[in-house]
């Protein structure tokens, strides 16, 4: 059994040499997945959903044990009536098992980098030995790859620091890489991956079967009601108020469930998952993946399940993890660095990695606009020195000329020096005006 170890760190756990256990690698994982049975079910954040959707298939299915299924024991021969409800509780537990199967599974998750990939130069070398400066490296946004003779291209994940494999893309809930990802689905609380996608599609078509099994048996209770009372259907519904309220419920929900199943079967037939579906919309354009029909869901249904890649019961190295985490990147540069908010995944205008971004580059040219300003309102102050106004148009002026420098600093360098120049002209006009009052006054 494992026991946690002790914050004291004078420690007694076994195997532990004075310093204590060291934590398992779902205690210390980065994503945002909640673990269950010490690491051994993986759940998303959203786990809580769960709940209810073991509840709408649990709670219509005890009322149509009790009203319904209990009332036909008798009404078949030879017995025949206790299947119906032996068979509805059976498909009830195979449901909720590939509800379980789907949720508590690694979907395909990829591990992350400790450290990002070896940076590329933009000449194509990685030799850092020739003078290359740090903004000379960087990682490319996105690598070209075959599959099947058809160029892919896979992006970078910054998060992950990682090139995402074929088919793979960072959930954005689960914040984690998944292989073949599909979706995240909130009824189950997981994302849908390449390890869970068989038992996904296995779940909803069995929850729309049991849908269909319960409607129809319902119907048959009422019919059954009809004809040992020889009365008109609508008068046979009264005497079921429960069945009419699971015909309803499973007509509403075989249209969730039951298109999902359709959906899903046309993804499965052209071997597409729900993100490039709606993503790249591959009717425009060649699918590289699709290997014809009957080989498609045969790589679903047939093919073994590849094991996990992530141990989350495994011993890690605290120390050692840290010390990989903070390695230096010997001069990377993110595709993202400079990179304004937005993703090329969210379809948004990619920004050229050469345009100046850098804080210090901004400073620089606030630096030097700042001194530009600062020498010609000194040139002013030096042409006319002696000159004086009245109180309150100094004050006017001040005025005009703070909210000139405000404007200045936000509509650019041009402004500025449209407001200087208005300065300078006005103070041409005051000087001579001034002299030419003072010629008057001494011809007087």
């Amino acid at each position: 059994m494992y026991v946690p170890p002790s914050r004291g760190g004078g420690g007694g756990a076994a195997g532990g040499g004075g310093g204590g256990e060291q934590p398992r690698v779902y205690q210390v994982w980065r994503g945002s997945n909640e673990f269950f049975l010490q690491g051994r079910f993986i759940f998303g954040p959203d786990v809580r959903s769960l709940f209810l959707t073991i509840f709408l298939i649990l709670a219509p299915v005890l009322v149509f044990c009790i009203f319904v299924a209990r009332h036909l024991i008798n009404d078949f021969p030879d017995h025949w009536g206790v299947s119906v409800m032996v068979v509805v509780v059976v498909f009830t537990i195979y449901d909720l098992t590939l509800l379980l199967l789907t949720s508590g599974r690694d979907p395909g998750i990829v591990p992350r980098n400790t450290h990002p990939p070896e940076p590329e130069s933009i000449d194509g070398g990685s030799d850092m030995g020739n003078g290359q400066t740090p903004q000379q490296l960087r990682l490319p946004r996105t690598k070209d790859v075959f599959v099947n003779g058809v160029i892919v291209k896979v992006k970078y994940c910054d998060t992950c620091m990682l090139y995402r494999p074929p088919r793979c893309s960072h959930c954005s809930i689960c914040n984690n890489c998944v292989e073949r990802f599909d979706h995240h689905c909130p009824w189950v609380g997981q994302c849908i991956g390449r390890r869970n996608y068989r038992f996904f599609y296995m779940f909803v078509f069995s929850t729309t079967l049991l849908c269909l099994y319960v409607f129809g048996f319902c119907w048959v209770y009422i019919v059954k009601i009809r004809d040992a009372e020889n009365s008109t259907i609508w008068k046979a519904m009264l005497k079921t108020p429960a069945s009419i309220v699971l015909i309803i419920y499973c007509f509403i929900c075989v249209w969730f469930v039951g298109g999902l199943s359709v959906f899903h079967f046309y993804l499965m037939s052209t071997n597409q998952t729900t993100y490039e579906n709606f993503r790249y919309r591959y009717d425009r354009r060649a699918n590289p993946y699709n290997r014809g029909m009957v080989n498609n869901f045969l790589e679903i249904f047939c093919t073994a399940i590849p094991p996990s890649k992530n141990n989350f019961r495994a011993r890690v190295q605290v120390d050692q993890g840290l010390q990989q985490t903070r390695t230096p990147a010997r001069g990377f540069m993110s595709p993202n660095m400079g990179k304004p908010v937005g993703d090329l995944e969210l379809g948004r205008k990619p920004v050229s990695w050469d345009e100046p971004r850098s804080a210090a580059d901004i400073r620089d040219l606030e630096v030097g606009l700042g001194g530009l300003l600062d020498e010609k309102e000194g040139r002013i102050a030096h042409a006319s020195p002696d000159l004086s106004l009245p109180g309150e148009l100094v004050e006017g002026r001040a005025g005009m000329h703070s909210r000139r420098s405000s404007w200045g600093h936000r509509s650019g360098t041009s402004e500025s020096m449209d407001s200087i120049a208005v300065q300078m002209g006005t103070e041409a006009n005051w000087g001579s005006i001034s002299s030419g009052h003072g010629t008057t006054s001494s011809t007087h």
